[in-house]
């Protein structure tokens, strides 16, 4: 897939044959440390849900160059640091990720909410609030987050129209 700057990306990628990516709390830790590290200074975030054994980010890049040698670094880091922590050898991840480019408003508000509702479709909560892995709460609470939240709310008019749509 050819990266464009300035364009609109669902990236998402899952372990090789689905097996798990995150094994406990602090790799789903580690893995956003790495990101912030290694991609967040070259794109937005609008949205990220990590599961068992896959993951979603929803992303604008800023830096093409940068982000293409940002990401392979962060994929590679994770990776080691998995195989080192639980004696594994080869691919973690399936592939190389994939990037899907994404180029309506209206798409954005529908991707947001579908990278959100991961969790409840897989019985892995009741409420997208109880997640702990996803953007959500970055939404619905006041913290410090990595997500692009005032422009996030604008796409879904106000705080209120992004909870009427991820309902």
């Amino acid at each position: 897939m050819k990266i464009e700057e300035n364009s609109f990306y669902h990236v998402f990628n899952r372990g090789n044959n689905k097996s798990l990516i995150f094994y406990e709390e602090s790799n789903y830790k580690y893995f956003l440390n790495q990101f912030q590290k290694y991609v967040l200074p070259y794109v937005d975030v609008y949205a990220y849900c990590l599961m068992p054994n896959h993951f979603h980010f929803f992303i604008q890049i800023r830096d093409k160059v940068n982000f293409e040698k940002g990401i392979k670094n962060f994929f590679i880091s994770y990776s080691k640091s998995i195989n080192k922590s639980y004696n594994r050898v080869g691919s973690l991840f399936q592939g190389r990720y994939k990037a899907k480019v994404i180029n309506s408003e209206s798409y954005y508000t529908r991707i947001i909410t579908y990278i959100h509702q991961n969790p409840i479709k897989a019985g892995l909560a009741s409420r997208m609030q109880d997640y702990k892995y996803s953007s959500y709460n970055s939404f619905v609470l006041d913290k410090p987050t990595l997500v692009s939240k005032k422009k996030v709310l604008e796409w879904f008019k106000d705080l209120a129209g992004f909870i009427a749509d991820h309902q």
